[in-house]
């Protein structure tokens, strides 16, 4: 039995989560619900390929399936998804360290196959976002995650925290440093 999407649809987070312990079917929903932006958040993250982060997309998957019965409901369903995926991205980018393969940093052009053609308009937007795409790449992973979760994926210091198991404090302070040290990258380029 898949669930049909429109019952997903009408479904709050954790009634996904609670029929899922119950049947299976449903977590379909929630990997439908999140799939999107969990790919572009581990794309901008670890820089990895579109295969790279569907597979730290799965993995991450199986690791949320596996401790859906841990999950915590006074926490908000999303940050908890985060953080599983933003452990695997940062496995993944530590393990390519580890075995020398973070000279390369790889760029998908799919993401702007949407940007209408407009004369320089849309090439002056995608150099400025090569241009952010390699100075992230160049931060410590503290500060780009930061960066990420503030600026790339629109979220709060609250969520960030949850996401990062930092103080908001702390979430604040990263922010500031990351954003001096992206500002003397830009500057330096």
């Amino acid at each position: 039995m898949l669930t049909p999407k429109f019952i997903c649809d009408e479904l709050s987070d954790l009634d996904i989560l609670r029929k899922s312990l119950v049947a299976v079917d449903y977590f379909s929903c929630l990997y439908d619900r999140y799939e999107k932006q969990l790919l572009r958040y581990v794309k901008r993250v670890a820089f990895a390929t579109d295969e790279e982060a569907a597979d730290i997309l799965q993995e991450a998957f199986i690791k949320i399936w596996r401790n859906l019965n841990a999950f915590d409901q006074r926490l908000k369903l999303s940050s908890w998804l985060y953080r599983i995926v933003h452990n695997e991205a940062i496995s993944f980018v530590r393990k390519q360290k580890s075995y020398g393969k973070d000279l390369r940093v790889s760029w998908d052009e799919n993401l702007y196959a949407e940007i209408p053609d407009e004369p320089g308009a849309a090439d002056e937007l995608e150099n400025r976002d090569k241009l952010t795409h390699r100075l992230l790449a160049q931060l410590p992973e503290s500060y780009r995650e930061v960066l990420v979760l503030k600026f790339l994926e629109n979220m709060g210091y609250e969520e960030i925290s949850d996401i990062l198991k930092i103080p908001e404090g702390t979430v604040a302070t990263r922010i500031n440093r990351a954003k001096k040290a992206f500002r003397n990258l830009a500057e330096h380029s």
